[in-house]
């Protein structure tokens, strides 16, 4: 049993969110931080049996900031 799982966050060109799980194949997105915290949960739950389940999620947002020289 993994202790934490960690998510890649990333804003999408729409203005939403999108989260990848590292070493696992799950995705999920969202239009607000504080709806992909909910569906990053669910997705956890509905991936791993009770058994198996990490016990924190981590997100770590990403955000691309250009600027010109």
């Amino acid at each position: 049993m993994e202790k934490e799982i960690i998510f890649l966050v990333e804003e999408t060109p729409e203005g939403g969110y999108q989260a990848r799980a590292l070493g696992h194949a799950i995705f999920t997105e969202s239009n607000t931080f504080e709806e992909l915290k909910m569906m990053t949960q669910d997705a956890v739950q509905c991936h791993f049996e009770p058994k198996e389940m990490p016990r924190l999620i981590r997100l770590h947002t990403v955000k691309d900031e250009v600027i010109t020289v």
